[in-house]
Formats: C-alpha cells, sequence, structure tokens
C-alpha cells in the first residue's frame, strides 16, 4: 500500500474542508426552517385558541411548538459545529502546506526523475 503523498493530503483536505462546509449549510437551512415551523406552528396554537378549542388541543400544539423550537436550537449548534470542523480542517491544511509545502515544491522542481521515490526510507536516516 503507497503511503499518502503530499498531493493526495491536501486533495483530501480541501475535499473534506468543502463536503463539511456544504453539510453545515444544508444543516443551518433545515434548522431555519424547522425554526419558521415551530413559529407558525406556535401561531396556530394561538388561533385555536382564539376559537375557543379544547385547552389539551392547544396545549399539546404549544407543546410540539417548543420541541421544534429546541430541534431548531440543536440543530444550529450542529451546524456550528461543523463550522469549527470545517476551519480546523483548513487550518490542518494550512499547517500540512506550511511544514510540507516547501518539499514537495522542490521535490516537483527537481531535475532527479520519479525513481528517488522508490527509496528505500530508511536509507535517509542512516548517518
Amino acid at each position: 500500500m503507497a503511503d499518502l503523498t503530499y498531493t493526495q493530503l491536501t486533495k483530501e483536505i480541501a475535499d473534506f474542508t468543502t463536503t463539511v462546509i456544504k453539510s453545515s449549510g444544508a444543516i443551518q437551512a433545515r434548522a431555519q426552517a424547522l425554526d419558521e415551523d415551530a413559529r407558525d406552528t406556535n401561531r396556530i396554537a394561538e388561533q385555536i385558541g382564539a376559537m375557543r378549542v379544547d385547552k389539551a388541543t392547544i396545549a399539546e400544539t404549544r407543546e410540539l411548538a417548543k420541541i421544534m423550537a429546541g430541534l431548531s436550537e440543536q440543530a444550529i449548534a450542529y451546524a456550528s459545529a461543523g463550522d469549527t470542523t470545517a476551519r480546523v480542517a483548513k487550518a490542518a491544511g494550512d499547517q500540512a502546506n506550511a511544514s510540507h509545502g516547501g518539499f514537495y515544491e522542490a521535490a516537483a522542481r527537481s531535475i532527479i526523475g520519479a525513481d528517488v521515490y522508490d527509496i528505500n526510507r530508511e536509507w535517509f536516516r542512516q548517518e
């Protein structure tokens, strides 16, 4: 099995960051829609209360609105964690570039052929 190359590492990090950002945005959008639905449900509870519907139905509708609002709040927190994960992934990519980018650029500019990559790593560790 081949080792992970610098190019593969940067691509994987970029792909992961993009996926997390897209997913976080989708979660955020659904959480906001759920929050709007919770507000609508609360308004419905008020409207049916004005129609003198039985108190148990009004209470159930209000309880549903509270549950939906809580779900929305938790989904927004989850999406926020996704944003944090994306920032950490980007920072990892930046760190990989800072610590290995110079080596990669030097190897890419090298006049030595691809056969240099077939050298046993232990050879480099010898004194």
